[in-house]
Protein backbone atom coordinates (compact mmCIF):
# COMPACT_ATOMS: atom_id res chain seq x y z
CA UNK A 1 0.00 0.00 0.00
CA UNK A 2 1.54 3.60 -1.24
CA UNK A 3 2.14 5.82 1.99
CA UNK A 4 -1.00 8.54 1.40
CA UNK A 5 1.37 11.18 4.60
CA UNK A 6 4.66 11.07 2.54
CA UNK A 7 5.79 10.77 -0.70
CA UNK A 8 8.88 8.40 -0.98
CA UNK A 9 11.77 9.37 -3.53
CA UNK A 10 14.57 7.90 -5.59
CA UNK A 11 17.25 10.53 -6.26
CA UNK A 12 20.38 10.21 -8.40
CA UNK A 13 23.15 10.37 -5.40
CA UNK A 14 26.06 10.21 -7.46
CA UNK A 15 26.92 9.70 -11.50
CA UNK A 16 28.12 6.13 -12.44
CA UNK A 17 31.01 5.04 -14.37
CA UNK A 18 30.95 2.30 -16.10
CA UNK A 19 27.72 -0.25 -15.02
CA UNK A 20 25.40 2.17 -12.41
CA UNK A 21 25.08 0.57 -8.58
CA UNK A 22 22.68 1.05 -5.77
CA UNK A 23 25.01 3.66 -4.27
CA UNK A 24 24.51 6.05 -7.48
CA UNK A 25 20.47 6.21 -5.80
CA UNK A 26 19.21 7.75 -3.01
CA UNK A 27 15.86 6.92 -1.45
CA UNK A 28 14.08 10.00 0.98
CA UNK A 29 11.03 10.19 2.26
CA UNK A 30 9.31 14.06 2.26
CA UNK A 31 6.11 15.34 3.11
CA UNK A 32 3.70 15.44 0.22
CA UNK A 33 3.88 17.73 -2.28
CA UNK A 34 0.64 20.80 -2.35
CA UNK A 35 -1.00 21.54 -5.73
CA UNK A 36 -0.81 25.05 -6.55
CA UNK A 37 -3.89 26.33 -9.04
CA UNK A 38 -4.07 24.76 -12.01
CA UNK A 39 -2.00 22.09 -10.83
CA UNK A 40 -3.24 17.95 -9.43
CA UNK A 41 -1.17 16.05 -6.99
CA UNK A 42 -0.97 12.74 -8.45
CA UNK A 43 -0.15 9.32 -6.54
CA UNK A 44 1.91 6.94 -9.61
CA UNK A 45 0.75 3.35 -10.54
CA UNK A 46 3.24 2.66 -12.28
CA UNK A 47 6.71 3.71 -13.13
CA UNK A 48 8.11 3.12 -16.72
CA UNK A 49 11.69 1.97 -16.83
CA UNK A 50 13.66 2.27 -20.20
CA UNK A 51 16.96 2.07 -21.32
CA UNK A 52 17.30 5.66 -22.44
CA UNK A 53 17.50 6.82 -18.50
CA UNK A 54 21.58 5.25 -18.19
CA UNK A 55 22.05 8.09 -20.51
CA UNK A 56 20.42 10.83 -18.13
CA UNK A 57 22.55 9.66 -15.70
CA UNK A 58 25.42 11.01 -17.11
CA UNK A 59 26.90 14.45 -17.43
CA UNK A 60 27.21 14.76 -20.92
CA UNK A 61 25.68 16.34 -23.99
CA UNK A 62 22.64 14.60 -25.34
CA UNK A 63 19.43 15.10 -27.11
CA UNK A 64 17.99 15.50 -23.56
CA UNK A 65 18.98 17.58 -20.25
CA UNK A 66 21.07 14.92 -17.95
CA UNK A 67 18.85 14.64 -14.61
CA UNK A 68 20.77 17.00 -11.79
CA UNK A 69 22.74 15.12 -8.35
CA UNK A 70 20.24 15.50 -6.31
CA UNK A 71 17.09 15.39 -8.37
CA UNK A 72 14.28 12.65 -8.60
CA UNK A 73 15.33 10.49 -11.40
CA UNK A 74 12.72 11.05 -14.30
CA UNK A 75 10.65 8.59 -16.14
CA UNK A 76 6.70 8.00 -17.76
CA UNK A 77 3.71 7.36 -15.27
CA UNK A 78 0.77 6.07 -14.91
CA UNK A 79 -1.11 8.00 -11.96
CA UNK A 80 -4.05 8.90 -10.33
CA UNK A 81 -5.35 12.12 -9.56
CA UNK A 82 -5.40 12.28 -5.76
CA UNK A 83 -6.27 16.31 -5.10
CA UNK A 84 -7.30 18.43 -7.95
CA UNK A 85 -6.97 22.39 -8.34
CA UNK A 86 -8.06 22.48 -12.05
CA UNK A 87 -11.59 21.89 -13.40
CA UNK A 88 -10.40 19.97 -16.40
CA UNK A 89 -9.62 17.34 -14.16
CA UNK A 90 -11.08 15.28 -11.04
CA UNK A 91 -9.87 12.82 -8.38
CA UNK A 92 -9.92 9.80 -9.18
CA UNK A 93 -9.40 10.37 -13.23
CA UNK A 94 -5.73 8.25 -14.71
CA UNK A 95 -3.36 9.99 -16.40
CA UNK A 96 -0.41 9.60 -18.04
CA UNK A 97 2.61 11.75 -16.42
CA UNK A 98 6.21 12.29 -16.35
CA UNK A 99 6.36 11.85 -12.28
CA UNK A 100 9.47 10.01 -12.44
CA UNK A 101 10.55 7.71 -9.36
CA UNK A 102 8.45 8.77 -6.92
CA UNK A 103 5.26 7.87 -5.22
CA UNK A 104 3.14 10.95 -5.66
CA UNK A 105 4.19 14.29 -7.87
CA UNK A 106 2.57 17.56 -8.75
CA UNK A 107 2.04 18.27 -12.39
CA UNK A 108 -0.05 20.96 -14.29
CA UNK A 109 -3.14 20.02 -15.44
CA UNK A 110 -2.21 20.69 -18.68
CA UNK A 111 0.71 18.63 -18.81
CA UNK A 112 -0.91 15.22 -18.09
CA UNK A 113 -3.31 13.10 -20.20
CA UNK A 114 -6.24 11.54 -19.13
CA UNK A 115 -6.72 7.99 -19.87
CA UNK A 116 -9.63 6.08 -20.59
CA UNK A 117 -9.60 2.41 -18.72
CA UNK A 118 -11.93 0.63 -20.99
CA UNK A 119 -10.18 1.02 -23.93
CA UNK A 120 -7.14 -0.42 -23.04
CA UNK A 121 -5.12 -1.49 -20.01
CA UNK A 122 -3.88 1.64 -18.27
CA UNK A 123 -0.37 0.42 -18.11
CA UNK A 124 -0.23 -0.04 -21.98
CA UNK A 125 0.06 4.20 -21.95
CA UNK A 126 3.57 3.88 -21.16
CA UNK A 127 3.97 0.56 -23.31
CA UNK A 128 2.65 -0.35 -26.45
CA UNK A 129 0.07 2.58 -26.90
CA UNK A 130 2.85 4.97 -25.35
CA UNK A 131 6.18 5.83 -25.86
CA UNK A 132 7.56 2.10 -26.49
CA UNK A 133 4.96 1.61 -29.31
CA UNK A 134 5.61 4.73 -30.75
CA UNK A 135 9.59 4.52 -31.08
CA UNK A 136 8.42 0.88 -33.11
CA UNK A 137 5.59 2.15 -35.46
CA UNK A 138 7.29 6.04 -36.71
CA UNK A 139 10.80 4.26 -36.67
CA UNK A 140 9.93 1.42 -38.90
CA UNK A 141 7.47 3.01 -41.11
CA UNK A 142 8.98 6.57 -41.66
CA UNK A 143 12.99 5.05 -41.80
CA UNK A 144 12.75 1.24 -42.59
CA UNK A 145 9.31 1.85 -44.81
CA UNK A 146 9.30 -2.16 -45.51
CA UNK A 147 7.73 -3.54 -48.30
CA UNK A 148 5.67 -6.60 -49.00
CA UNK A 149 8.50 -9.60 -49.15
CA UNK A 150 11.36 -7.63 -47.58
CA UNK A 151 13.34 -9.36 -44.60
CA UNK A 152 12.88 -7.04 -41.46
CA UNK A 153 15.32 -8.14 -38.73
CA UNK A 154 15.23 -6.85 -34.84
CA UNK A 155 17.47 -6.52 -32.18
CA UNK A 156 16.23 -6.91 -28.43
CA UNK A 157 12.90 -8.34 -30.24
CA UNK A 158 12.00 -9.67 -26.52
CA UNK A 159 11.57 -5.88 -25.67
CA UNK A 160 8.41 -3.48 -25.61
CA UNK A 161 9.97 -1.55 -28.77
CA UNK A 162 11.54 -4.67 -30.60
CA UNK A 163 8.46 -7.24 -30.33
CA UNK A 164 6.08 -4.10 -32.08
CA UNK A 165 8.44 -3.62 -34.39
CA UNK A 166 8.48 -7.29 -35.75
CA UNK A 167 4.75 -7.39 -35.66
CA UNK A 168 4.17 -4.32 -37.31
CA UNK A 169 6.49 -5.18 -40.24
CA UNK A 170 4.57 -8.43 -40.64
CA UNK A 171 1.68 -6.20 -40.71
CA UNK A 172 2.51 -4.55 -43.24
CA UNK A 173 3.45 -8.23 -45.42
CA UNK A 174 7.39 -7.93 -44.51
CA UNK A 175 9.39 -11.06 -43.29
CA UNK A 176 10.07 -10.51 -39.51
CA UNK A 177 13.32 -12.16 -37.90
CA UNK A 178 14.01 -11.28 -34.38
CA UNK A 179 16.94 -11.89 -32.20
CA UNK A 180 16.76 -12.05 -28.38
CA UNK A 181 18.94 -13.61 -25.45
CA UNK A 182 17.35 -16.73 -24.45
CA UNK A 183 15.21 -19.78 -25.17
CA UNK A 184 12.17 -18.30 -22.97
CA UNK A 185 11.96 -14.95 -25.37
CA UNK A 186 13.13 -16.76 -28.61
CA UNK A 187 9.91 -18.81 -27.67
CA UNK A 188 8.01 -15.57 -27.23
CA UNK A 189 8.88 -14.39 -30.46
CA UNK A 190 7.46 -17.28 -32.59
CA UNK A 191 4.27 -17.34 -30.60
CA UNK A 192 3.35 -13.85 -31.34
CA UNK A 193 4.09 -14.61 -35.26
CA UNK A 194 7.31 -13.78 -35.92
CA UNK A 195 8.60 -15.87 -39.00
CA UNK A 196 12.50 -17.00 -37.38
CA UNK A 197 13.64 -16.73 -34.05
CA UNK A 198 17.33 -15.96 -32.77
CA UNK A 199 19.26 -16.27 -29.78
CA UNK A 200 22.02 -14.17 -29.79
CA UNK A 201 24.02 -15.94 -26.83
CA UNK A 202 24.11 -19.24 -29.18
CA UNK A 203 28.04 -19.67 -29.86
CA UNK A 204 26.74 -20.37 -33.68
CA UNK A 205 24.34 -17.17 -33.62
CA UNK A 206 26.46 -15.46 -36.74
CA UNK A 207 25.85 -18.47 -38.81
CA UNK A 208 22.35 -19.00 -37.86
CA UNK A 209 21.42 -15.67 -38.75
CA UNK A 210 22.71 -16.09 -42.13
CA UNK A 211 20.74 -19.24 -42.56
CA UNK A 212 17.82 -17.37 -42.03
CA UNK A 213 18.01 -14.41 -44.41
CA UNK A 214 19.39 -16.31 -47.51
CA UNK A 215 18.44 -12.87 -49.57
CA UNK A 216 19.96 -10.46 -47.04
CA UNK A 217 18.33 -8.15 -44.65
CA UNK A 218 16.38 -5.38 -46.40
CA UNK A 219 15.57 -3.55 -42.81
CA UNK A 220 17.40 -3.25 -39.49
CA UNK A 221 15.85 -2.33 -36.37
CA UNK A 222 19.29 -1.63 -34.15
CA UNK A 223 18.10 -1.51 -30.40
CA UNK A 224 21.30 -3.26 -29.20
CA UNK A 225 24.78 -2.84 -30.92
CA UNK A 226 27.63 -4.93 -29.90
CA UNK A 227 28.33 -8.45 -31.56
CA UNK A 228 24.76 -8.37 -32.96
CA UNK A 229 25.47 -5.37 -34.92
CA UNK A 230 28.94 -7.21 -36.36
CA UNK A 231 26.77 -10.30 -37.15
CA UNK A 232 24.00 -7.64 -39.17
CA UNK A 233 26.18 -5.73 -41.39
CA UNK A 234 27.61 -8.24 -43.55
CA UNK A 235 24.01 -9.22 -44.31
CA UNK A 236 22.85 -5.90 -45.82
CA UNK A 237 21.30 -5.30 -49.04
CA UNK A 238 21.75 -2.59 -51.35
CA UNK A 239 19.57 -0.20 -50.05
CA UNK A 240 19.04 -1.55 -46.94
CA UNK A 241 17.50 0.85 -44.32
CA UNK A 242 18.68 0.67 -40.51
CA UNK A 243 16.52 2.78 -38.01
CA UNK A 244 18.92 3.42 -35.08
CA UNK A 245 17.02 3.38 -31.86
CA UNK A 246 19.14 2.27 -29.44
CA UNK A 247 22.95 0.99 -27.93
CA UNK A 248 21.95 -0.86 -24.94
CA UNK A 249 25.19 -3.03 -25.51
CA UNK A 250 27.29 0.45 -24.97
CA UNK A 251 25.48 2.26 -22.39
CA UNK A 252 27.75 1.59 -19.69
CA UNK A 253 30.90 1.86 -21.95
CA UNK A 254 33.26 4.74 -20.39
CA UNK A 255 35.51 4.46 -23.10
CA UNK A 256 36.12 3.03 -26.93
CA UNK A 257 36.71 -0.88 -27.16
CA UNK A 258 40.13 -2.50 -27.91
CA UNK A 259 41.07 -3.43 -31.12
CA UNK A 260 41.36 -1.72 -34.74
CA UNK A 261 39.07 0.80 -35.95
CA UNK A 262 36.56 -0.32 -38.15
CA UNK A 263 34.52 2.74 -39.27
CA UNK A 264 36.05 2.18 -42.89
CA UNK A 265 34.78 -1.05 -42.99
CA UNK A 266 31.36 0.60 -41.64
CA UNK A 267 31.72 3.61 -44.26
CA UNK A 268 32.45 1.39 -46.99
CA UNK A 269 29.55 -1.20 -46.60
CA UNK A 270 27.40 2.10 -46.31
CA UNK A 271 28.87 3.73 -49.89
CA UNK A 272 28.77 0.44 -51.65
CA UNK A 273 25.71 -0.45 -50.63
CA UNK A 274 23.55 2.71 -50.75
CA UNK A 275 22.77 1.85 -46.81
CA UNK A 276 20.48 4.27 -45.30
CA UNK A 277 21.48 5.13 -41.72
CA UNK A 278 19.41 7.43 -40.04
CA UNK A 279 19.66 7.74 -35.61
CA UNK A 280 16.29 9.17 -33.71
CA UNK A 281 14.12 10.33 -31.01
CA UNK A 282 10.67 9.53 -31.59
CA UNK A 283 9.65 12.74 -30.32
CA UNK A 284 10.88 14.19 -33.90
CA UNK A 285 7.78 12.20 -35.66
CA UNK A 286 4.84 12.85 -32.84
CA UNK A 287 3.01 16.14 -34.46
CA UNK A 288 2.89 13.98 -37.94
CA UNK A 289 2.12 10.30 -37.01
CA UNK A 290 1.19 10.06 -33.28
CA UNK A 291 -2.55 10.22 -34.09
CA UNK A 292 -2.08 7.71 -36.99
CA UNK A 293 0.20 5.56 -34.19
CA UNK A 294 -3.18 6.01 -31.41
CA UNK A 295 -5.82 4.97 -33.77
CA UNK A 296 -3.82 2.19 -35.70
CA UNK A 297 -2.13 0.04 -32.67
CA UNK A 298 -5.35 0.42 -31.10
CA UNK A 299 -6.68 -1.15 -33.99
CA UNK A 300 -4.34 -3.94 -34.09
CA UNK A 301 -4.23 -4.92 -30.42
CA UNK A 302 -8.42 -5.36 -30.79
CA UNK A 303 -7.72 -7.72 -33.02
CA UNK A 304 -5.16 -9.97 -32.36
CA UNK A 305 -2.82 -8.78 -35.03
CA UNK A 306 -0.26 -7.05 -32.52
CA UNK A 307 0.32 -8.64 -28.86
CA UNK A 308 2.56 -7.38 -25.98
CA UNK A 309 4.19 -8.86 -22.80
CA UNK A 310 4.87 -6.66 -19.61
CA UNK A 311 7.46 -7.21 -16.70
CA UNK A 312 5.80 -5.73 -13.76
CA UNK A 313 8.16 -5.48 -10.63
CA UNK A 314 6.26 -4.72 -7.41
CA UNK A 315 7.75 -2.00 -4.92
CA UNK A 316 9.11 1.64 -5.71
CA UNK A 317 12.10 0.85 -4.01
CA UNK A 318 13.29 -2.45 -6.23
CA UNK A 319 13.37 -0.43 -9.07
CA UNK A 320 16.97 0.79 -9.37
CA UNK A 321 17.55 -3.34 -9.24
CA UNK A 322 14.81 -4.18 -11.81
CA UNK A 323 16.80 -1.35 -13.90
CA UNK A 324 20.24 -2.56 -13.17
CA UNK A 325 18.56 -5.76 -14.98
CA UNK A 326 17.02 -4.03 -17.35
CA UNK A 327 20.25 -2.81 -18.91
CA UNK A 328 21.85 -6.33 -18.57
CA UNK A 329 18.76 -7.80 -21.07
CA UNK A 330 16.86 -9.78 -17.35
CA UNK A 331 13.47 -8.27 -18.11
CA UNK A 332 11.22 -9.62 -20.49
CA UNK A 333 8.74 -7.67 -22.34
CA UNK A 334 7.70 -3.96 -21.18
CA UNK A 335 9.39 -3.21 -18.12
CA UNK A 336 7.10 -1.90 -15.06
CA UNK A 337 7.20 -0.82 -11.46
CA UNK A 338 4.04 -1.34 -9.85
CA UNK A 339 4.24 1.34 -7.15
CA UNK A 340 1.18 1.71 -6.17
CA UNK A 341 -2.60 -0.10 -6.17
CA UNK A 342 -4.35 0.28 -9.57
CA UNK A 343 -8.10 1.04 -9.08
CA UNK A 344 -9.05 0.59 -12.74
CA UNK A 345 -7.98 -3.72 -12.39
Amino acid sequence: MTDTTHNTRILLASRPHGEPTTDNFEIETVPLPEPADGQVLLRTIYLSLDPYMRGRMNDAKSYAAPVEIGAVMEGGTVAEVVESRDPSLAVGDIVLSYGGWQSYDVQPASQVRRLDASKAPVSTAVGVLGMPGFTAYAGLLEIGRPQPGETVVVAAAAGPVGSAVGQIARIKGARAVGIAGGPEKVAFLREIGFDEALDHRSPTFADDLRAVVPDGIDVYFENVGGHVWDAVLPRLNTYARVPVCGLVAHYNETELPEGPDRSSRLMQSILTKSITVRGFIQNEFVKAHYKDFQRDVAAWIADGSLQYKEDVVDGLENAPEAFFGLLKGKSFGKLLVKVGDDPTR
